[in-house]
């Protein structure tokens, strides 16, 4: 058990993370397999579940911090006719090495690129939640032409609504740190370094020129909801929908699931495109 006070430190830190959500043994459903792969030029290898034909289009499912591809259980026990879902661990959570953080959105995105493969013309859609979001937009930037489209879920991108709290500092205390376990500890150095690396990413959204589609509900107390305002102008070129869902909280895959499952949907019944 532990300390009362590691207990009380531990809750503010699941800022992006996830309520009661599908564990492993949802996980296990029949269709659902687990594989990995390691990523060309880092000491990282990638843990994923995935769901439905190999051979169709994919759609690649990021989760925020803390989290794990788990979490996308329920999704990939239903997946669409002809697409295929993959759900991975991000590096520094899951089966994901390494066992620290990796706080950069373009060491994530490194590690996610492997996964961009082209069926019939189409390119994969990437699904992000939360901290997974601008992971998401990264990967569309660093591979241009390798993205179909977005779905963006709650997703932190303003840098001005990013803020260090002294109880994070207290976090990184060595007696507080090695209580804490290891998707929690990780989960806080990737929110303390997420204002710089969301002010490197800014200037570089208005290159998106892809289909994408936020979604954000007005009462999200994790990732603010004036959010969708900081999107709405950096992302002037790309072909824009935004859906604001009223009186919703942050965790928008396992409370508005069927909204989520509609908005992709949508990206895979339009045209192929490219970002």
């Amino acid at each position: 058990m532990r300390p009362p006070g590691v207990l009380a430190l531990a809750l503010p830190l699941l800022g992006c993370g996830m309520p009661d959500t599908p564990g492993p043994d949802e996980a296990k459903a029949d269709g659902i397999e687990r594989a990995s792969y390691a990523v060309p030029g880092a000491a990282t290898r990638v843990s994923y579940l995935r769901a439905g034909d190999p051979g169709d289009r994919r759609v690649i499912l990021v989760h925020g911090t803390p989290g794990s591809a788990d979490g996308w259980a329920r999704f990939l026990a239903r997946p669409p006719a002809g697409v295929e879902l993959v759900a991975i661990d991000r590096p520094g959570f899951g089966a994901t090495t390494p066992s620290n953080a990796v706080p950069s959105l373009a060491a994530q995105a490194a590690a996610i690129a492997p996964l961009l493969v082209e069926h019939d013309g189409r390119w994969p859609i990437l699904v992000g939640h939360s901290l997974g979001a601008p992971v998401a937009a990264q990967v569309a930037l660093d591979n241009p032409g390798r993205v179909g489209g977005l779905v963006l879920l709650a997703g932190s991108f303003d840098p001005a609504l990013e803020h260090v709290y002294a109880v994070q500092r207290m976090g990184e205390w060595p007696g507080i740190r090695s209580a804490l376990p290891r998707s929690l500890r990780n989960a806080n150095v990737e929110l303390m370094a997420l204002k710089p690396q969301l002010e490197a990413l800014a200037p570089r959204l208005a290159r998106l020129r892809c289909r994408v589609a936020v979604v954000h509900g007005t009462e999200d107390r994790q990732v603010p909801y004036a959010n969708v305002a900081f999107l709405r102008t950096r992302l002037a070129a790309a072909r824009l929908t935004v859906r604001s869902l009223k009186g919703v909280n942050h965790f928008l895959p396992w409370n508005s699931q069927e909204i989520v499952e509609e908005t992709i949907a949508s990206l895979l019944a339009e045209e192929p495109g490219r970002c």
